[in-house]
């Protein structure tokens, strides 16, 4: 899936990968795709959460190794 921008977040915890995420998507653009790469535990109900709260749509969420790739459209 081809993504606008990348943000790594991997080693970070609750609150910071949602937080960093919830900057990024402020400085994009409506319908831009932000692909965030996670190793909080928490992100797996984190993300989908932040997803429904903030309006933005959850496009992709794949888990490889420990890491979890989430795939979100600016609103």
């Amino acid at each position: 899936m081809d993504v606008d921008f990348e943000l790594d977040v991997r080693g970070l915890n609750c609150p910071l990968p949602i937080l960093r995420t919830k900057k990024a998507l402020a400085g994009m653009t409506s319908g831009q795709t932000l692909s965030v790469l996670a190793t909080d535990p928490g992100a797996r109900q984190d993300f989908p959460a932040f997803a429904e709260q903030s309006g933005n749509v959850l496009l992709a969420r794949v888990e490889n190794d420990g890491v979890f790739t989430f795939v979100l459209r600016r609103r």
